[in-house]
């Protein structure tokens, strides 16, 4: 059952260095400040989502949409990361975007089959966190451009 809780592992090291290092690092300009916290709502959806329903073949369907709408709505800051980031946040996003739609599917694997029921109540309450902090410190303390 570890496996399911890998790709969870993967994402938090990788968004951890990706917004203490490199965010950081460059300063966020608006979009960005902006963007980044539209990121996160996007996923606590998908996890508040499965939290509060039971699996069946429709809320399974709906949990998909979300991630499926998720996933593409990360993606729209590449054309600012192209000119803004070196290679090496890019190639850190790149793999972001692979961890994402993994993650879901680890997720909606836990939900479906009532796996880990505990794991799945504390994703939406860490993101929530995470949300929060990106609100807080990217309009108040983080050094935009």
């Amino acid at each position: 059952m570890l496996i399911y809780f890998l790709p969870f592992l993967f994402q938090g090291i990788a968004m951890f260095v990706d917004e203490f290092y490199f965010h950081r690092k460059r300063g966020l300009p608006i979009w960005e400040r902006v963007g980044h916290p539209l990121d996160t709502l996007s996923v606590l959806i998908c996890y508040l989502y499965i939290y509060l329903q039971k699996p069946s073949q429709t809320t399974l369907s709906i949990y998909i949409g979300l991630c499926a709408f998720s996933c593409v709505l990360v993606t729209k800051d590449e054309f600012v990361h192209t000119k803004l980031c070196d290679a090496k946040e890019n190639w850190l996003h790149a793999f972001l975007f692979i961890l994402h739609p993994i993650t879901f599917l680890s997720a909606g694997l836990l939900w479906m089959f009532d796996l880990s029921p505990d794991f799945i109540a504390i994703q939406p309450f860490v993101i929530g966190l995470f949300l929060i902090y990106q609100i807080f410190y990217w309009s108040f303390f983080g050094n935009g451009k």
